[in-house]
């Protein structure tokens, strides 16, 4: 058992997925980070206060609008300011695929070409 365990562990999967755990933790950070001091003081400042309070009786449904808001905010930020940037970085990094090669010509079409330089031979 101990050896099946570190044969999972030393796996690349393993480790990469560790990595993308920790990292994203990080980057999670990062962004909320960026969401609270950047974002959310433009949004107040033109806007007014963005959190929302609205009680239901003991239910207080504006934590929900608030996170729902937060995590609109959030995407967008990582789409706009990471994911895009990242994908056209990308794009700009691979080369163009080389131009297929056309297809071999079918036995009819090879049988069609040899009858034509028979004729041509022939006039």
């Amino acid at each position: 058992m101990i050896k099946e365990f570190k044969e999972f562990i030393l796996k690349g999967n393993a480790i990469d997925l560790a990595v993308g755990v920790l990292i994203g933790a990080a980057f999670g950070g990062f962004v909320s980070a960026v969401t609270e001091g950047i974002i959310k003081p433009v949004i107040s400042a033109v806007g007014g206060n963005p959190e929302v309070s609205l009680k239901l009786g003991i239910l207080d449904i504006g934590i929900v609008i608030n996170a729902a808001v937060s995590l609109l905010i959030t995407g967008a930020v990582l789409f706009f300011v990471f994911v895009q940037p990242m994908n056209k970085l990308k794009a700009l990094g691979q080369k163009p695929a080389a131009p297929a090669a056309p297809p071999e010509p079918s036995a009819q079409e090879k049988l069609l070409a040899e009858i034509r330089d028979l004729l041509k031979k022939s006039s």
